[in-house]
């Protein structure tokens, strides 16, 4: 069964989506703040968790921040309709998809079903590739002296030194430690980088690729850890280990 964390100040909408989500056979917990949030999740294991931004206290963007540096819990973020600004803070912090409030609850269940599909495909993807999928799941990742963490977001150079990464460098530089070795075309990066919401195209996927060259200290003019593979895409030539 699914099991999802609804965080939400508005006890009538907790009472209605829960009441529809177990119609369809999912499990929810509900909570009305950070607070009742953080004692739900060290109680129980979630699936996925529904985020309203508009709380009192600590506001939803605090919250999925935190949620996805500590945890690999998928986020749906609930908006109010006309609410852009929100809706893209919230996926460049890491949250999975967003819902504009007030929605359809049909779109709710679907969105959900689609955000864990990814979920899982990210989750086989790594593995397949040979990246161990505890490590995957709960560890840093280690390549050419760099450590990778996807939970905290975080690269570090064999110095000790943070490298920051936008949203869309961490996707893409998630997208190569997950398929090293693997030739990908600029089609599949695409694919593997995007995110609800945010536009993703193949000079998109280029510039990205030059960024993290820079940032890896790769030779732009014979770069040995991003190589291009004329014709066919790039590829990730590491050994990625946890």
């Amino acid at each position: 069964m699914i099991r999802c964390l609804l965080v939400d100040d508005d006890l009538d909408i907790r009472l209605a989506v829960q009441a529809y989500l177990e119609r369809y056979g999912l499990r929810l917990r509900t909570a009305e703040d950070g607070a009742a949030m953080r004692r739900a999740l060290g109680e129980e294991r979630f699936d996925l968790l529904l985020l309203d931004v508009m709380l009192p206290g600590e506001d939803g963007l605090e919250l999925c921040r935190e949620v996805v540096q500590s945890t690999a819990l998928p986020v749906i973020m609930l908006t109010a309709q006309g609410d852009p600004v929100s809706r893209v803070l919230g996926l460049e912090l890491g949250a999975d998809d967003y819902i504009s409030k007030p929605f359809e609850p049909r779109e709710l269940i679907a969105r959900i079903h689609a955000v864990l599909r990814r979920s899982r495909r990210a989750q086989g993807a790594g593995a397949g590739a040979g990246v161990p999928a505890a490590a995957d799941a709960a560890g840093p990742l280690r390549f050419e002296g760099w450590c990778f963490d996807r939970l905290r977001r975080e690269l570090v150079s064999a110095g000790g030194v943070t490298v920051s990464l936008s949203a869309a460098e961490f996707r893409l530089l998630s997208a190569f430690v997950a398929h090293a070795g693997r030739v990908l075309a600029r089609e599949q990066l695409v694919e593997l980088a995007g995110a609800p919401g945010v536009e993703v195209n193949e000079r998109s996927i280029d510039l990205g690729v030059s960024r993290l060259r820079q940032k890896l200290g790769d030779s732009p003019r014979e770069p040995a850890l991003i190589r291009t593979v004329r014709g066919e895409g790039y590829l990730f030539d590491a050994q990625v280990s946890a």
